[in-house]
């Protein structure tokens, strides 16, 4: 092998060394910045389906649980709560649930898969506060004697009744969201994924 040949093979190995330490390098430095970019572990948390326990939900309470970072109430209605919202049709803007503020399987007098079981993002539907729970009806909600029960926004006066139907005349321009979920057996909801329809 002459010289010159012996050179440029040489060269070629440096060149190619060079090329591999390069892209090593590269792949390195670019890996955090690629790896910053994909969702922490809370994020994706966050964004996951979340379960809940109905075992010990008795009529007339409510949980809440959390779901995207926005809350999520899951009321267990009483034969009381589920027979008064007939009666709120008139006074609600939206009582065919005709905005699509749910899925199409909760698009009903009740808002749910369930009767007995409302699940809704408690997030005023006006400029995003939390609404109270005024379950109770009457005099002992603070809010008079034809109040039937349901939710009240402190921070603007808008009222939802016990499907989270929004009240006529209130800032709140459309009914509280009803978010996917389904019923994974008779004591567990799973919230935030409704992939397979409940009954």
């Amino acid at each position: 092998m002459s010289s010159d040949e012996s050179v440029n093979k040489t060269r070629r190995t440096l060149v190619v060394s060079a090329g591999a330490v390069g892209a090593v390098g590269a792949a390195a430095a670019l890996t955090p910045f690629f790896t910053s970019m994909a969702p922490s572990e809370r994020a994706k948390a966050a964004g996951a389906p979340v379960e809940v326990d109905l075992s010990k939900l008795e009529p007339g309470m409510l949980v809440t649980e959390e779901w995207r970072g926005k809350p999520v109430w899951v009321l267990h209605r009483t034969e009381e709560m589920l027979t008064g919202l007939e009666s709120m049709s008139s006074s609600v803007s939206d009582p065919d649930s005709k905005l699509p503020m749910q899925p199409e399987y909760a698009k009903n007098l009740g808002r749910s898969i369930k009767p007995e079981y409302l699940v809704l993002v408690g997030i005023c539907t006006h400029l995003g506060c939390s609404p109270s729970q005024k379950l109770e009806a009457g005099e002992a909600s603070g809010l008079g004697a034809d109040w039937t029960g349901g939710f009240f926004c402190p921070c603007h006066g808008s009222k939802f009744d016990l499907a989270g139907r929004v009240y006529k005349g209130v800032p709140a321009p459309t009914n509280l969201e009803v978010p996917p979920h389904q019923f994974l057996s008779d004591t567990r909801l799973l919230i935030g994924e409704d992939s397979v329809r409940s009954s």
